[in-house]
Formats: C-alpha cells, sequence, structure tokens
C-alpha cells in the first residue's frame, strides 16, 4: 500500500501560518510609528480600559510562559508604555497597568490594526467575512481543545 503525500499547500494549518507570520510582520512595520509592536497587543487590549493586572494574569490572558511576559512587560516598561506599582493585596507582586503614553497612542494603534483587517479583507463581501469568522473561531475551539 502505498503511503500518502503530505501536502502543506492543501492544509488550513499552512495558510495559518503563512497569514500569522505575514500580518505580524506588516503589523509590526505600520505599528512602530506608533511606537507598538504586534507582541504587545495582548497586553494593550487586556490593560487598555485603565485595567491593572499582575504579570501572572497578563501571562494567562496572552497564553504565554511567565519568563516570555516578564520580558515583554520589561521592554514595554524600558519604552514608557507600562507601569508598574505594588499589588496593595499581594506585596510580593505588582500590578501593571498602561502608561499615560501607551493610551494617548492607543487610538492610532487601532487605526493602523482596522485598516490592516479592511486590507486582508479585501475582494470578500461582508457575508463572506461573517462566514469566515464564524468558522475561524470554530477553528479556534477546536485548536484550545486539543491544548487541554
Amino acid at each position: 500500500m502505498a503511503e500518502s503525500v503530505w501536502t502543506p499547500m492543501l492544509t488550513p494549518g499552512h495558510y495559518f501560518t503563512r497569514i500569522a507570520r505575514a500580518l505580524a510582520r506588516i503589523g509590526d512595520k505600520r505599528l512602530a510609528a506608533v511606537g507598538f509592536a504586534t507582541a504587545q497587543l495582548p497586553v494593550l487590549s487586556a490593560l487598555r480600559d485603565g485595567e491593572k493586572k499582575s504579570q501572572t494574569e497578563l501571562a494567562r490572558w496572552a497564553k504565554v510562559e511567565q519568563p516570555t511576559m516578564a520580558q515583554l512587560i520589561a521592554r514595554m516598561e524600558r519604552d514608557g508604555l507600562v507601569q508598574r506599582e505594588p499589588d496593595p493585596a499581594d506585596r510580593r507582586s505588582s500590578l501593571i497597568s498602561l502608561t499615560e503614553t501607551a493610551r494617548e497612542r492607543l487610538p492610532a494603534g487601532r487605526e493602523i490594526l482596522r485598516q490592516g483587517n479592511v486590507e486582508a479583507m479585501r475582494g470578500l463581501s461582508d457575508a463572506e467575512v461573517e462566514t469566515l469568522l464564524g468558522l475561524l473561531k470554530r477553528v479556534l475551539a477546536n485548536v484550545e481543545a486539543m491544548e487541554g
């Protein structure tokens, strides 16, 4: 019996990976104009409405390991995007929040991301975009279930 040939170009995962990498490259290039990077988006999103969260909470939110989040927060703090303050509930911990500088830049960053999504969906009807979103949400749920 012949072994089946694996053809990556015929698998959704191949396209998910290429799209994600390309959007990250494009996003980084465009967001640099306002001092942001795509890796920062989970933190910016989690803290956008004046929220204050611990590094542990942010790592859980972004689904990354603690050391990865620690490095990201350190870079964002160095760049003046986040600030730390003691956690009144736990003196060993600190709460992270966005600086005024980051909050001022958020609208421009959101517009850059919105425009990127518009461009990425060019040629698709509203109904097709809605269908695509529904399918992607289902695939994401499946992948998250695989993670356990």
